[in-house]
């Protein structure tokens, strides 16, 4: 940091994270969005941040997207060396050699082919724009894909992943602008050199953000293992502390919760280490979702500092102190019931602008904009002694949405914030650094998330309250039977692992009507398949509720649903 007192500290903080996609039992992903987003944002976001020095971040990532960006770089390099098939039915249709001859497996292809933005994937490219008018035809006459050579699919799939790509490639690798050139009559060898591609950008993600950590560039921070609410799996009950009337689940709490989040906790920990060789100093807790005693747990494991939403300190400052808020509460870090623990809120406002306006706008006018804001706030926080701006928001699902991959905003965002006289880039621990002995002091939270400061978004709904009764039965069996002492070292690992992905959140989020209809059924199917296998894993007979569908969507929400503004 400078030592200009004048200068306002900036964290803008980027959350990696996708789900786990990787089916029961090591069987193939069920959705590909993890090597889509790998090829596109976040190669993006580092490039951005690697062609401005002078630019600082904070980059989260959650573990299980680590894990899976090194399985897809894995699976490919297999693939290059020996054949062997790429566990991604999309991934391995674009590697060939040949295409799909069964007519359902034909259709699945054209609908997935067409998974992306209309403006900004696929009316970009004419070819593209073609071929994707022709799926949708077929749509309303499936018999009709017989009439479909393979060298359509072929040239469909390769144009779907050349839209794909992130901007930073487009303009620097020669084999993308030979392909984007060519347009159409794709060969095996075309393909071959589209995925050699993909997998040397899914292989240098981990490096190149590492290389940035390591010269004080970034930093890195993690979400525990699998993304689960750690306040949920605590307390289900902690719930009714932001909306006291909320119904919940028949269970009264989740079985041994808080041992579960140690482990999620401890496992991050250690796949983070074994991706960047060190341990890191903050956390976000998945969905900035937090309480009381899950804070105690996050200190308890050495962390220096967390982050959450705006909503859960305003909720947590008026339940907790008397007479107004304090003058600049929101853009100042807070220590954890007098500890030298500290938390970070974010700023809903500015936080949703990048995530839910900006995309609109012309990228200088929505860069001017959003530093006009910022100098307002530096204006008026110029007295305050602990103060610092803190934007927080997904780092791979609002580019969709900009023109050209976000790439215009974030050249002029980075540029322009290196160089203000009265801002100034830095990162959380970057401030720790400099202001050690942070002044105002949070006695305990009321339990929330950046999402309306309330855990509604994972509980209270019907579907979603039914989720967490299935989960808790689970649980219930599964500490019985590990209990027993049944199970040998290696079948109880997998029992565990196993139970972890059930746990995370994601199933959740989209469990609710207001959801799109084909997003909740993917994740409704998946979610029983995956508390099957673990019951067979405890070498127990599913519950024949698990056949049954349970949630079904009908909504259209903004963004597709991946996205949510705070409030």
């Amino acid at each position: 940091m400078s030592d200009s007192p004048a200068r306002l500290p900036v964290v803008l903080y980027w959350h990696m994270h996708q789900p786990d996609y990787r089916g029961p039992e090591g069987s193939d992903y069920q959705l590909p969005w993890v090597y889509l987003h790998g090829i596109k944002d976040y190669v993006d976001m580092v490039a951005h941040l690697e062609a401005e020095p002078k630019a600082r971040a904070v980059v989260n990532f959650v573990p299980v997207l680590l894990e899976q960006i090194s399985d897809y770089a894995d699976q490919i390099n297999a693939w290059l060396e020996t054949g062997k098939t790429i566990g991604d039915p999309l991934l391995a249709a674009l590697a060939g050699p040949g295409i799909p001859s069964d007519h359902a497996e034909r259709m699945e292809l054209l609908k997935a082919c067409r998974r992306a933005n209309e403006t900004h994937l696929i009316d970009r490219f004419q070819a593209f724009r073609d071929l994707a008018d022709l799926a949708g035809i077929i749509d309303d006459e499936p018999a009709r894909v017989g009439y479909l050579n393979d060298q359509y699919f072929a040239d469909l799939l390769v144009w779907y992943h050349i839209a794909w790509m992130g901007e930073s490639v487009r303009d620097n690798d020669a084999r993308l602008e030979m392909l984007t050139k060519k347009a159409r009559d794709f060969t095996a060898d075309d393909r071959r050199q589209l995925v050699t591609l993909i997998g040397e950008l899914m292989d240098s993600i981990v490096p190149r953000y590492k290389r940035l950590a390591e010269q004080g560039r970034v930093e890195l921070s993690v979400t525990p293992y699998a993304h689960p609410i750690m306040p949920l799996l605590v307390d289900l009950q902690s719930a009714r502390e932001a909306v006291p009337h909320i119904e919940l689940p028949d269970a009264d709490s989740y079985p041994e919760g808080e041992d579960r989040s140690v482990w999620h906790i401890e496992r991050g920990l250690q796949v983070f280490e074994d991706y960047f060789g060190f341990r890191p100093a903050g956390c976000w807790p998945a969905e900035g979702a937090i309480s009381t005693a899950s804070l105690e747990l996050l200190q308890g494991s050495g962390f220096r500092w967390v982050a959450s939403g705006q909503q859960v300190l305003h909720n947590s400052l008026v339940a907790h102190r008397e007479g107004e808020l304090p003058a600049n509460w929101m853009h100042r870090p807070y220590r954890v019931n007098d500890t030298d623990f500290c938390a970070f809120f974010r700023d809903d406002g500015l936080s949703d602008l990048i995530g839910f306006t900006y995309s609109d706008w012309h990228a200088d006018d929505a860069v001017g904009n959003f530093i006009q804001h910022l100098e307002a706030i530096a204006e008026h926080a110029a007295e305050t002694g602990d103060r610092v701006v803190s934007v927080i928001l997904d780092g791979e699902n609002a580019w969709e949405y900009y023109p050209n991959n976000g790439s215009y905003f974030l050249s002029a965002l980075y540029e322009r914030l290196a160089d203000h006289p009265h801002l100034e880039l830095t990162t959380f621990s970057s401030y720790l650094g400099h202001s050690p002995c942070v002044e105002e002091s949070l006695p305990a939270v009321v339990t929330g998330s950046w999402v309306y400061g309330t855990l509604t978004t994972w509980i209270g709904d019907r579907d979603k309250n039914r989720a967490w009764d299935m989960l808790v039965d689970a649980k219930i069996v599964y500490d019985r039977v590990i209990e027993s002492g049944r199970l040998d070292d290696e079948a109880r690992d997998l029992a565990e692992q196993q139970l972890a992905v059930c746990e995370g959140s994601d199933w959740f989020w989209w469990f609710g009507d207001y959801n799109p209809g084909e997003t909740v059924s993917d994740f409704e199917s998946l979610f029983r398949r995956q508390l099957q296998v673990l019951y067979r894993l405890l070498g127990e007979e599913p519950p024949f509720y698990l056949t049954e569908v349970f949630a079904r969507g009908t909504g259209k929400p903004q963004k597709g649903g991946v996205m949510r503004q705070a409030s």
